[in-house]
């Protein structure tokens, strides 16, 4: 069976808040205060409110999301206003290597691109070295350095999207 992706639900909360708690755990060690990113990334769910969550399925299980915030969403100040989003892409570590990230990121990028954005952002760090070597080779960009959290340095990185024709 493959990867199925679809809308978030409010069901989908619990199993959300602890994939991303699961899937940044591996990074503990980088944080100078862990407990305190794990209850933000805990709090994953939470972006429902502001954006759109999608979810990746795995023979029926949730295995990984990702928030998607378009240009009308609030959001951090080190994005612009007009550019489209991805916050929080998440894989169950049980479930990498199916390209789950690979399919939500590109969820994201078509959303983005039907809504005639024209530029894509995120924001991640090189200590996660498959996600930031995923983005470039799905075409991001570094642009400028973001703020850091609990003293990892991170970066945005953008994506110019062509418009749909």
């Amino acid at each position: 069976m493959g990867i199925v992706l679809r809308a978030y639900a409010p069901a989908d909360a619990a199993a959300v808040n602890a994939i991303a708690v699961t899937a940044f755990s591996q990074y503990r060690d980088h944080y100078a205060d862990w407990p305190a990113v794990a209850v933000g990334i805990g709090k994953m769910s939470a972006l429902a409110e502001t954006g759109d969550i999608i979810v990746a399925e795995h023979e029926s299980a949730v295995v990984g999301a990702v928030a998607y915030l378009g240009p009308q969403a609030h959001k951090a100040d080190f994005f612009e206003a007009d550019w489209a989003v991805m916050r929080l892409l998440v894989v169950d570590p049980a479930a990498r290597g199916l390209g789950i990230g690979k399919a939500l990121a590109e969820a994201c990028i078509a959303r983005a691109r039907d809504g005639g954005v024209a530029v894509f952002a995120l924001h991640t760090s090189n200590i996660m070295q498959v996600a930031l070597s995923m983005y470039e080779r799905m075409g991001f960009i570094y642009l400028r350095p973001a703020p850091p959290i609990h003293g990892v340095a991170y970066g945005v990185y953008v994506k110019h999207l062509e418009p749909v024709r």
